[in-house]
């Protein structure tokens, strides 16, 4: 896959970690940029199978819906179903145990808007995203962690 990957570590644990970026709903309160998110489909343990998003892009509004795929409690990942903001998206966070304890986090996001924007520009968002997110659900699973969660 073409596009961004970052990594970062966490102090909580893989499920903790797994837990945070899994429960949609919460994305407002945490991840830079996603006012809203609907879950519209649930798999048989309730986990999100589709979801619907909007998130405050640069250059206006942006909404989308993504399909998701788990391998609990190491990876989730997703792709855009081809809509009028989002042509094609795909991403993944993969969760790793680390020996001293805790998480190597990546997160890896490629996308491809429906509407014009410079190459420079999709690759300078889609990394400020990553980095964003990561941030985001680091500093939220690190706190579940610590608050015994």
């Amino acid at each position: 896959m073409e596009g961004t990957v970052r990594s970062t570590e966490a102090s909580a644990s893989p499920e903790q970690v797994f837990a945070v970026a899994v429960d949609l709903p919460a994305y407002p309160e945490w991840a830079t940029g996603v006012s809203a998110v609907e879950v519209l489909a649930t798999d048989e343990s309730g986990r999100p199978t589709r979801a619907r998003f909007e998130v405050d892009g640069y250059i206006k509004k942006i909404s989308y819906e993504l399909e998701y795929e788990y391998d609990e409690p190491h990876r989730m990942s997703w792709r855009a179903v081809p809509g009028s903001d989002i042509k094609d998206m795909e991403g993944y966070y993969e969760f790793k145990p680390r020996d001293e304890g805790g998480t190597d986090i990546v997160y890896a996001l490629r996308v491809e808007p429906a509407f014009v924007v410079p190459g420079f520009l999709r690759r300078q968002a889609e990394k400020q995203i990553v980095q964003a997110a990561l941030r985001g659900l680091r500093r939220r699973a690190d706190e579940m962690a610590e608050a015994g969660e």
